[in-house]
């Protein structure tokens, strides 16, 4: 098949790298245009279109595909030229009106990453870990208008372990979402069987997994250890939980934590134990977390042994 590629992201990157290894022809790769990055802000290529100039493709950026502006149209112009079987979407980024949905033979494809209708939206994987989900998964749909609830071709599902960070549940994930699309794309045969049997999303089911903002990092000891643990584990790598020492310091960044069997009744925040295994903190219901990774502004992240060599954190001392 003849397969016009549109994405961002690694999350992207890795079904394009997939879709590489087959008999497909990539037409074209579509992808953000370059973007400010890092201290000195140089504009920076996404990993997908590193990866297409990488494997020689075509590449093309366009700011969107608005049908109110001569731009999009042009861009409309320009996909339709492509005369391409389908076209699959990952974490691209723009939205897509419906003449572009239209235009290749079999339509768009979309990888998103949860198990529809639930997690619907911009931050599926963070969204799952903060809820307690105990599984989540991959989706393949056929794009139509509207924010995630077009009929699903196939699904893939993981669990979620104790121990998963959005980081590593995010590349779990993006390997199945590659291997989800090949299987879906193995020939066209294959193609119009899951497209004969979509399934329509429940909408008594859905809900929406809203962008992350960095003020949701921010701890508050009062919640259980379980709530908190499953929120360190959530905005890693981003945007990272924090906590207060005392007022005239800058946060301090909990990078992870691990649960604990004990039972307290001090202050909510009050460090109550420190070991080389980690900074016991009391948390609401009487619970108790250990933290087990923090950073200081203007360093890098510590272990438990190298926190009590830095004899900045004391027991009694109340985290805010």
């Amino acid at each position: 098949m003849k397969i016009i590629f549109a994405g961002t992201p690694d999350f992207a990157a890795a079904a394009l790298a997939a879709l590489l290894k087959t008999d497909h022809e990539i037409v074209a790769v579509y992808t953000q245009p370059d973007r400010p990055a890092g201290r000195g802000q140089k504009l920076t290529a996404s990993p997908v279109k590193t990866l297409a100039l990488e494997q020689n493709l075509l590449v093309r950026q366009p700011l969107h595909f608005k049908s109110s502006e001569d731009a999009g149209i042009e861009a409309q112009q320009e996909l339709a030229e492509l005369n391409a079987d389908v076209m699959v979407v990952a974490a691209y980024g723009l939205i897509l009106p419906q003449v572009v949905l239209d235009t290749p033979k079999y339509g768009c494809l979309n990888i998103h990453a949860s198990l529809l209708p639930r997690w619907r939206g911009a931050a599926p994987i963070q969204r799952a870990i903060l809820a307690g989900d105990a599984s989540t998964g991959v989706t393949i749909m056929q794009m139509a208008k509207g924010l995630d609830t077009s009929d699903m071709l196939y699904k893939v599902s993981t669990e979620i372990t104790a121990t998963d960070t959005s980081a590593n549940l995010h590349d779990r994930l993006a390997t199945l979402g590659a291997e989800a699309i090949c299987e879906v794309l193995a020939d066209i045969s294959t193609l119009k069987n899951y497209q004969s049997q979509r399934e329509v999303q429940d909408e008594a089911l859905t809900n929406y997994a809203h962008k992350i903002v960095k003020s949701e990092a921010k701890i508050d000891w009062a919640q259980a250890a379980e709530t908190i643990h499953r929120q360190i584990r959530a905005f890693n790598p981003w945007p990272v939980c924090f906590c207060q020492t005392d007022a005239n310091n800058p946060p301090l960044r909990v990078w992870s934590a691990a649960l604990t069997n004990q039972s307290h009744s001090k202050t909510y925040g009050e460090i109550i134990a420190m070991d080389k295994h980690g900074i016991d903190v009391a948390c609401g219901a009487g619970t108790v977390l250990r933290l087990t990774s923090l950073q200081w502004a203007g360093g890098k992240a510590l272990n438990s042994v190298q926190i009590l060599q830095t004899q900045k954190l004391n027991i009694g001392q109340i985290l805010s």
